[in-house]
């Protein structure tokens, strides 16, 4: 099968192209940067092509005619990204990708489209804290593909024009699906970790997830600064986990994926951000410490000071996997600790060779 792997040399891409081209499958992956998949570049069944879809030299009809299968994991996947340039974020994540989906209809190509678990938004318990007997019931968290609904915040908040945009397209595809005229199927990742999932702050625009940003402080023994004191609840996945049941949508036995959304997530793996850190100390403590070497302090810092105004976060977050569990014979295996301890240990090996260098 002929794939076409756009937005191929990310975190998530990175890993699926890596696996597909173990599958024996011929892979054209796009990308603007080639370096999460350089040590395949000269592989024969991987074509990369370096290109920024929004340029009009893309040859974006050509490329989908001459594809078996499209997965499209396109887009601005940062929140600081979303506070400092929401028109840009949602131009690239609806706009863009609707073109995307567009020609995939118009030759008769099956695409799968990366959405997000930010389309559920709020839980019931943040909107409504005075209304319900216990806020804390994990029930209020569990989101599930087909009969959840979406709380997002007000426009003011525009951090949600990340959440609005996917969201927006998820409903474009499946009117689409209604008529016909695409055969599709979306992912909403929750959490996904471990190696390559961002560059260091030090290394980008200052704005990576939180697992980098908490790795910057233990490498350098900085402020681990916790937005909103840490108390937004996240289930991680380890990215190989996700990887072998993004897999088995990629092959769709008995089409059984067809026209449905699937959770990709580790219900078990629920932390708030604050335990997180605190995991995350101990681990580098007990694995990696080196003697002599600072270790960072946990400040609370707002999330206007941290991102700017217009921010606002989900509380909690837990994904209903049992769609994937039913149609794929899939459930994750990693336990957060295990995750960490990998993902740390790739990033410290990293960070030690460029220093080497």
């Amino acid at each position: 099968m002929k794939i076409l792997n756009l937005g191929g040399g990310g975190f998530i891409g990175a890993h699926l192209t890596q696996r597909l081209l173990a599958e024996n499958q011929t892979v054209v992956c796009i990308d603007t940067h080639p370096d999460k998949i350089r040590e395949h570049l000269d592989h024969h069944r991987l074509t990369y092509i370096e290109r920024d879809i929004r340029r009009e030299d893309f040859e974006l009809d050509r490329l989908i005619q001459e594809a078996d299968l499209v997965i499209d994991l396109i887009a601005y996947a940062n929140p600081g990204i979303y506070v400092k340039m929401p028109l840009e974020v949602f131009r690239l994540n609806f706009t863009e990708n609707l073109k995307i989906a567009e020609t995939c209809s118009q030759y008769g190509k099956r695409l799968i489209q990366f959405s997000s678990c930010e389309v559920y938004g709020k839980t019931v318990a943040k909107s409504f804290p005075d209304k319900l007997m216990n806020s804390e019931d994990p029930a209020l968290a569990i989101f599930s593909e087909d009969t959840s609904d979406s709380i997002l915040g007000p426009v003011s908040k525009h951090r949600w024009i990340y959440a609005s945009a996917k969201l927006l397209l998820e409903r474009v595809l499946h009117a689409y699906g209604l008529e016909d005229r695409l055969d599709y199927t979306i992912i909403r990742p929750f959490n996904f970790i471990g190696p390559k999932i961002d560059y260091l702050p030090e290394d980008t625009d200052g704005m990576p997830r939180v697992f980098s940003h908490f790795m910057e402080a233990l490498i350098k023994g900085t402020q681990i600064r916790l937005v909103d004191g840490g108390a937004h609840r996240r289930c991680y996945t380890y990215i190989d986990d996700a990887i072998e049941c993004i897999y088995r949508i990629v092959e769709n036995h008995g089409r059984v994926c067809s026209r449905q959304i699937f959770n990709i997530g580790s219900p078990d793996n629920e932390v708030s951000i604050r335990q997180m850190a605190a995991m995350m100390v101990d681990l580098y403590k007990t694995h990696f410490y080196k003697p002599g070497a600072p270790l960072p302090k946990t400040v609370d810092v707002t999330s206007e000071d941290f991102y700017g105004p217009g921010y606002e976060d989900s509380d909690r977050r837990i994904p209903d996997i049992s769609k994937a569990k039913t149609l794929l014979g899939w459930k994750p295996e990693f336990q957060l600790k295990d995750m960490l301890i990998r993902t740390m240990e790739y990033y410290l090996s990293d960070y030690d060779g460029k220093i080497q260098n």
